[in-house]
Protein backbone atom coordinates (compact mmCIF):
# COMPACT_ATOMS: atom_id res chain seq x y z
CA UNK A 1 0.00 0.00 0.00
CA UNK A 2 1.53 3.43 -0.91
CA UNK A 3 1.64 5.94 2.09
CA UNK A 4 0.12 9.32 1.27
CA UNK A 5 1.59 12.55 2.68
CA UNK A 6 -0.75 14.15 5.20
CA UNK A 7 -3.13 16.86 4.22
CA UNK A 8 -2.71 20.58 5.35
CA UNK A 9 -4.71 22.24 7.80
CA UNK A 10 -6.01 24.80 8.49
CA UNK A 11 -4.04 25.53 11.88
CA UNK A 12 -0.90 24.63 8.84
CA UNK A 13 -2.15 27.87 6.42
CA UNK A 14 -2.88 29.72 9.87
CA UNK A 15 0.96 29.35 10.48
CA UNK A 16 1.99 30.20 7.34
CA UNK A 17 0.20 33.24 6.68
CA UNK A 18 0.74 34.49 10.71
CA UNK A 19 -2.73 34.94 11.13
CA UNK A 20 -5.64 32.95 13.32
CA UNK A 21 -6.94 29.77 12.23
CA UNK A 22 -10.49 31.34 12.31
CA UNK A 23 -9.29 34.02 9.72
CA UNK A 24 -8.42 31.34 7.32
CA UNK A 25 -11.56 29.79 8.19
CA UNK A 26 -13.69 33.01 7.01
CA UNK A 27 -11.00 33.33 3.72
CA UNK A 28 -10.93 29.77 2.64
CA UNK A 29 -14.95 29.54 3.00
CA UNK A 30 -16.58 32.51 1.71
CA UNK A 31 -16.97 34.51 5.06
CA UNK A 32 -16.92 38.42 5.36
CA UNK A 33 -14.83 41.15 7.36
CA UNK A 34 -11.45 40.04 6.79
CA UNK A 35 -9.08 43.15 5.39
CA UNK A 36 -7.74 42.62 1.80
CA UNK A 37 -3.55 42.05 3.03
CA UNK A 38 -4.87 39.25 5.13
CA UNK A 39 -6.97 38.37 2.84
CA UNK A 40 -4.14 37.89 0.27
CA UNK A 41 -1.65 36.21 3.13
CA UNK A 42 -3.83 33.67 3.55
CA UNK A 43 -4.18 33.21 -0.28
CA UNK A 44 -0.99 32.61 -0.98
CA UNK A 45 -0.39 30.44 2.18
CA UNK A 46 -3.27 27.73 0.71
CA UNK A 47 -1.15 27.88 -2.47
CA UNK A 48 1.83 26.74 -1.31
CA UNK A 49 0.66 24.35 0.78
CA UNK A 50 -2.23 22.94 -1.27
CA UNK A 51 -4.75 23.38 1.03
CA UNK A 52 -8.39 21.73 0.37
CA UNK A 53 -10.89 23.46 1.83
CA UNK A 54 -13.52 20.72 3.74
CA UNK A 55 -16.81 21.43 1.45
CA UNK A 56 -18.54 20.46 5.01
CA UNK A 57 -17.34 23.05 6.38
CA UNK A 58 -17.77 25.83 4.04
CA UNK A 59 -21.70 24.65 3.26
CA UNK A 60 -22.08 25.93 7.37
CA UNK A 61 -20.68 28.88 6.57
CA UNK A 62 -21.87 30.08 3.06
CA UNK A 63 -25.38 27.80 3.59
CA UNK A 64 -24.45 26.56 -0.22
CA UNK A 65 -23.48 23.05 -0.80
CA UNK A 66 -21.50 24.44 -4.48
CA UNK A 67 -23.54 21.11 -6.36
CA UNK A 68 -26.54 21.92 -8.72
CA UNK A 69 -28.85 18.74 -9.90
CA UNK A 70 -29.71 18.35 -13.78
CA UNK A 71 -32.69 16.62 -13.91
CA UNK A 72 -33.57 14.94 -18.23
CA UNK A 73 -37.06 13.74 -18.03
CA UNK A 74 -35.66 10.76 -20.25
CA UNK A 75 -34.45 7.05 -19.78
CA UNK A 76 -30.98 6.69 -20.68
CA UNK A 77 -31.11 4.95 -23.61
CA UNK A 78 -32.28 8.59 -24.59
CA UNK A 79 -29.97 10.64 -23.21
CA UNK A 80 -27.05 9.14 -24.44
CA UNK A 81 -28.00 7.84 -27.75
CA UNK A 82 -29.27 12.30 -28.75
CA UNK A 83 -26.38 14.25 -29.33
CA UNK A 84 -28.98 17.03 -27.85
CA UNK A 85 -28.10 16.50 -24.62
CA UNK A 86 -24.70 15.96 -24.44
CA UNK A 87 -24.60 19.68 -25.94
CA UNK A 88 -26.99 20.90 -24.02
CA UNK A 89 -24.91 19.20 -20.57
CA UNK A 90 -21.62 20.50 -22.27
CA UNK A 91 -22.95 24.09 -21.46
CA UNK A 92 -24.01 23.57 -18.25
CA UNK A 93 -20.98 21.93 -16.83
CA UNK A 94 -18.85 25.25 -18.61
CA UNK A 95 -20.34 27.02 -16.85
CA UNK A 96 -20.79 25.81 -13.37
CA UNK A 97 -16.83 24.39 -13.16
CA UNK A 98 -16.23 28.54 -14.21
CA UNK A 99 -18.59 28.69 -10.77
CA UNK A 100 -16.49 25.88 -8.55
CA UNK A 101 -20.21 23.75 -8.33
CA UNK A 102 -19.94 20.74 -8.81
CA UNK A 103 -22.91 19.19 -11.74
CA UNK A 104 -25.05 15.99 -9.94
CA UNK A 105 -26.79 14.27 -13.30
CA UNK A 106 -30.49 12.80 -12.15
CA UNK A 107 -32.27 10.59 -14.68
CA UNK A 108 -35.74 9.01 -14.66
CA UNK A 109 -36.43 6.07 -16.43
CA UNK A 110 -40.41 6.07 -15.65
CA UNK A 111 -42.61 7.45 -13.26
CA UNK A 112 -40.98 5.45 -10.47
CA UNK A 113 -38.13 7.79 -10.54
CA UNK A 114 -39.78 11.02 -10.27
CA UNK A 115 -40.72 10.35 -6.40
CA UNK A 116 -36.92 9.74 -5.93
CA UNK A 117 -35.72 12.63 -7.69
CA UNK A 118 -38.64 14.82 -5.32
CA UNK A 119 -36.97 13.69 -2.26
CA UNK A 120 -33.27 13.53 -3.13
CA UNK A 121 -33.84 17.76 -4.28
CA UNK A 122 -35.75 18.15 -0.83
CA UNK A 123 -32.84 16.38 0.86
CA UNK A 124 -30.87 19.66 0.56
CA UNK A 125 -28.25 17.82 -1.22
CA UNK A 126 -27.86 21.01 -3.85
CA UNK A 127 -28.48 24.38 -4.60
CA UNK A 128 -30.70 24.32 -7.33
CA UNK A 129 -31.75 22.08 -10.06
CA UNK A 130 -32.23 22.89 -13.64
CA UNK A 131 -35.17 20.57 -15.28
CA UNK A 132 -35.49 19.82 -19.29
CA UNK A 133 -37.17 17.47 -21.87
CA UNK A 134 -40.05 17.61 -19.72
CA UNK A 135 -43.14 16.16 -20.96
CA UNK A 136 -47.33 18.00 -21.03
CA UNK A 137 -48.32 15.54 -17.71
CA UNK A 138 -44.82 15.04 -16.16
CA UNK A 139 -45.62 15.28 -12.56
CA UNK A 140 -42.16 16.68 -12.01
CA UNK A 141 -42.75 20.25 -12.01
CA UNK A 142 -44.76 20.16 -8.77
CA UNK A 143 -42.69 17.75 -7.26
CA UNK A 144 -39.80 20.02 -7.45
CA UNK A 145 -41.71 23.11 -6.68
CA UNK A 146 -42.75 21.32 -3.68
CA UNK A 147 -39.50 20.41 -2.35
CA UNK A 148 -38.61 23.99 -2.47
CA UNK A 149 -35.12 23.94 -4.47
CA UNK A 150 -34.72 27.40 -6.51
CA UNK A 151 -34.87 26.19 -10.55
CA UNK A 152 -34.54 27.05 -13.95
CA UNK A 153 -36.30 25.17 -16.85
CA UNK A 154 -35.39 23.88 -20.40
CA UNK A 155 -37.79 24.75 -22.53
CA UNK A 156 -41.28 26.81 -22.41
CA UNK A 157 -43.15 25.23 -19.55
CA UNK A 158 -46.72 24.63 -20.08
CA UNK A 159 -47.86 22.49 -17.61
CA UNK A 160 -50.71 22.79 -15.58
CA UNK A 161 -49.10 24.08 -12.63
CA UNK A 162 -47.00 26.12 -14.25
CA UNK A 163 -46.39 30.00 -12.94
CA UNK A 164 -45.76 33.08 -14.44
CA UNK A 165 -42.74 33.84 -12.96
CA UNK A 166 -41.34 30.40 -13.72
CA UNK A 167 -37.85 30.84 -14.77
CA UNK A 168 -37.00 29.37 -17.99
CA UNK A 169 -34.79 29.30 -21.73
CA UNK A 170 -35.64 28.23 -24.91
CA UNK A 171 -35.23 28.84 -28.17
CA UNK A 172 -37.25 30.86 -30.90
CA UNK A 173 -39.15 27.37 -32.19
CA UNK A 174 -41.85 28.59 -33.65
CA UNK A 175 -39.98 31.30 -35.87
CA UNK A 176 -37.48 28.99 -36.80
CA UNK A 177 -40.00 26.33 -38.13
CA UNK A 178 -41.57 29.31 -40.02
CA UNK A 179 -37.95 30.38 -41.78
CA UNK A 180 -37.92 26.65 -43.19
CA UNK A 181 -41.28 26.42 -44.30
CA UNK A 182 -41.26 29.60 -46.25
CA UNK A 183 -37.67 28.61 -47.86
CA UNK A 184 -39.40 25.72 -48.93
CA UNK A 185 -42.15 27.85 -50.41
CA UNK A 186 -39.47 29.83 -52.17
CA UNK A 187 -38.25 26.82 -53.81
CA UNK A 188 -41.47 26.19 -55.31
CA UNK A 189 -42.14 23.06 -53.64
CA UNK A 190 -46.09 22.56 -53.20
CA UNK A 191 -46.73 19.37 -51.53
CA UNK A 192 -44.71 20.87 -48.25
CA UNK A 193 -44.89 18.17 -45.08
CA UNK A 194 -44.54 18.31 -41.85
CA UNK A 195 -42.55 15.26 -39.79
CA UNK A 196 -43.51 16.22 -35.69
CA UNK A 197 -41.87 15.71 -33.12
CA UNK A 198 -43.52 14.38 -29.39
CA UNK A 199 -46.44 16.49 -29.21
CA UNK A 200 -46.06 16.01 -25.16
CA UNK A 201 -43.74 18.21 -25.25
CA UNK A 202 -43.89 22.21 -26.07
CA UNK A 203 -40.87 22.12 -28.40
CA UNK A 204 -42.88 20.07 -31.18
CA UNK A 205 -46.13 21.92 -30.54
CA UNK A 206 -44.36 25.33 -31.05
CA UNK A 207 -42.51 23.71 -34.76
CA UNK A 208 -45.89 22.26 -35.60
CA UNK A 209 -47.71 25.54 -35.08
CA UNK A 210 -44.48 27.47 -36.99
CA UNK A 211 -45.69 25.13 -40.04
CA UNK A 212 -48.93 26.33 -39.97
CA UNK A 213 -48.52 29.72 -39.45
CA UNK A 214 -46.95 29.38 -43.19
CA UNK A 215 -48.88 26.08 -44.59
CA UNK A 216 -52.57 27.75 -43.21
CA UNK A 217 -54.94 24.60 -44.09
CA UNK A 218 -52.70 22.90 -45.21
CA UNK A 219 -53.87 18.76 -46.03
CA UNK A 220 -53.90 16.80 -42.83
CA UNK A 221 -52.41 13.68 -44.10
CA UNK A 222 -48.90 15.86 -44.91
CA UNK A 223 -48.44 16.01 -41.05
CA UNK A 224 -47.04 12.61 -39.09
CA UNK A 225 -46.56 12.49 -35.83
CA UNK A 226 -42.91 11.42 -34.91
CA UNK A 227 -40.95 11.08 -31.46
CA UNK A 228 -37.56 13.25 -32.55
CA UNK A 229 -35.71 9.90 -33.31
CA UNK A 230 -34.24 8.28 -35.89
CA UNK A 231 -36.48 5.17 -35.96
CA UNK A 232 -39.38 7.58 -35.67
CA UNK A 233 -37.93 9.46 -38.77
CA UNK A 234 -37.92 6.40 -40.73
CA UNK A 235 -41.48 5.31 -39.68
CA UNK A 236 -43.18 9.22 -40.62
CA UNK A 237 -41.51 9.20 -44.00
CA UNK A 238 -42.92 5.47 -44.92
CA UNK A 239 -46.34 6.76 -44.01
CA UNK A 240 -45.86 9.95 -45.75
CA UNK A 241 -45.27 8.16 -48.82
CA UNK A 242 -47.64 5.76 -48.87
CA UNK A 243 -50.58 8.17 -48.44
CA UNK A 244 -49.16 11.02 -49.97
CA UNK A 245 -46.52 10.03 -52.87
CA UNK A 246 -46.34 13.38 -54.25
CA UNK A 247 -44.70 14.83 -51.60
CA UNK A 248 -41.59 17.29 -52.52
CA UNK A 249 -40.39 18.55 -49.39
CA UNK A 250 -40.53 17.99 -45.94
CA UNK A 251 -39.85 19.75 -43.06
CA UNK A 252 -39.08 17.36 -39.77
CA UNK A 253 -38.84 18.62 -36.42
CA UNK A 254 -35.46 17.46 -35.18
CA UNK A 255 -31.86 16.43 -37.23
CA UNK A 256 -32.35 13.39 -35.79
CA UNK A 257 -36.03 12.43 -37.25
CA UNK A 258 -34.35 14.09 -40.45
CA UNK A 259 -32.06 11.86 -40.92
CA UNK A 260 -34.21 8.66 -40.60
CA UNK A 261 -36.35 10.41 -43.50
CA UNK A 262 -33.31 10.68 -45.49
CA UNK A 263 -32.62 7.68 -45.37
CA UNK A 264 -35.94 5.63 -46.21
CA UNK A 265 -36.46 8.81 -49.28
CA UNK A 266 -32.89 6.93 -50.50
CA UNK A 267 -33.77 3.30 -50.15
CA UNK A 268 -37.51 4.59 -52.46
CA UNK A 269 -35.42 6.22 -55.48
CA UNK A 270 -36.21 9.61 -54.03
CA UNK A 271 -33.53 12.08 -54.85
CA UNK A 272 -32.51 14.91 -52.54
CA UNK A 273 -33.52 17.85 -52.97
CA UNK A 274 -33.95 16.79 -56.67
CA UNK A 275 -37.47 15.06 -56.04
CA UNK A 276 -38.10 15.96 -52.43
CA UNK A 277 -36.16 18.58 -50.53
CA UNK A 278 -35.51 17.88 -46.43
CA UNK A 279 -34.66 20.27 -43.70
CA UNK A 280 -34.50 19.93 -39.96
CA UNK A 281 -34.19 21.35 -36.84
CA UNK A 282 -31.03 21.64 -34.61
CA UNK A 283 -28.10 22.00 -36.90
CA UNK A 284 -25.83 19.21 -34.33
CA UNK A 285 -23.17 18.92 -36.62
CA UNK A 286 -22.21 15.39 -35.66
CA UNK A 287 -25.61 14.38 -37.43
CA UNK A 288 -26.22 17.32 -39.83
CA UNK A 289 -22.87 17.20 -41.91
CA UNK A 290 -22.83 13.29 -42.03
CA UNK A 291 -25.58 13.10 -43.89
CA UNK A 292 -26.73 12.59 -47.77
CA UNK A 293 -26.76 15.07 -48.83
CA UNK A 294 -25.89 17.92 -45.96
CA UNK A 295 -29.15 18.74 -44.11
CA UNK A 296 -30.09 21.69 -44.35
CA UNK A 297 -31.36 22.76 -40.95
CA UNK A 298 -32.83 25.47 -38.36
CA UNK A 299 -29.30 25.86 -35.99
CA UNK A 300 -30.31 26.65 -32.02
CA UNK A 301 -27.50 27.05 -30.20
CA UNK A 302 -28.11 23.74 -27.67
CA UNK A 303 -24.94 24.94 -25.53
CA UNK A 304 -25.19 28.37 -25.36
CA UNK A 305 -29.15 27.08 -23.67
CA UNK A 306 -27.42 25.14 -21.05
CA UNK A 307 -24.84 27.59 -19.83
CA UNK A 308 -27.36 30.19 -20.14
CA UNK A 309 -29.42 27.99 -17.92
CA UNK A 310 -26.92 27.25 -14.77
CA UNK A 311 -26.20 30.94 -15.35
CA UNK A 312 -29.49 31.82 -14.47
CA UNK A 313 -29.73 29.52 -11.91
CA UNK A 314 -26.31 30.83 -10.50
CA UNK A 315 -27.18 34.70 -10.80
CA UNK A 316 -30.30 34.13 -8.60
CA UNK A 317 -28.39 31.67 -5.76
CA UNK A 318 -25.75 34.67 -5.45
CA UNK A 319 -28.78 37.19 -5.54
CA UNK A 320 -30.21 35.21 -2.05
CA UNK A 321 -33.09 34.03 -4.21
CA UNK A 322 -34.51 30.92 -2.98
CA UNK A 323 -37.35 31.44 -4.48
CA UNK A 324 -36.98 31.55 -8.34
CA UNK A 325 -40.32 32.70 -8.87
CA UNK A 326 -40.14 35.57 -6.66
CA UNK A 327 -41.01 39.15 -8.42
CA UNK A 328 -37.98 39.96 -9.30
CA UNK A 329 -36.96 36.92 -10.48
CA UNK A 330 -35.68 36.91 -14.34
CA UNK A 331 -38.60 35.66 -17.24
CA UNK A 332 -37.93 33.55 -19.28
CA UNK A 333 -35.48 34.10 -22.30
CA UNK A 334 -35.78 33.36 -26.04
CA UNK A 335 -33.08 32.76 -28.17
CA UNK A 336 -33.10 33.53 -31.91
CA UNK A 337 -32.84 30.13 -34.42
CA UNK A 338 -31.51 30.57 -38.16
CA UNK A 339 -31.60 28.74 -41.29
CA UNK A 340 -28.58 27.46 -42.47
CA UNK A 341 -28.25 26.09 -45.81
CA UNK A 342 -26.49 22.94 -47.38
CA UNK A 343 -27.33 20.67 -49.79
CA UNK A 344 -30.97 19.09 -48.83
CA UNK A 345 -33.06 21.66 -49.75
Amino acid sequence: MTETAPRPTLEAVAALAGVSRATVSRVVNGGEGVREPLVQRVRRAVEELGYVPNRAARSLVTRRHDAVAVVIAEPESRVFADPFFGLQLRGISKELTAHDSQLVLLLTEGRDDHARVARYLAGGHVDGALVFSLHLDDPLPGLIRGAGVPTVFGGRPDWSDASDRSVYVDSDNRGGARAAVRHLVSLGRKRIAHITGALDQTSAVDRLDGFRDVMGDADPGLIVESDFTPAGGERAMRELLDRQPDVDAVFAANDLTASGALRVLRECGRRVPEDVAVIGFDDMLPVADQTDPPLTTVRQDIEEMGRLMASLLLTGLDRGHHDQNAPDAPPGVILPTTLVRRGSA
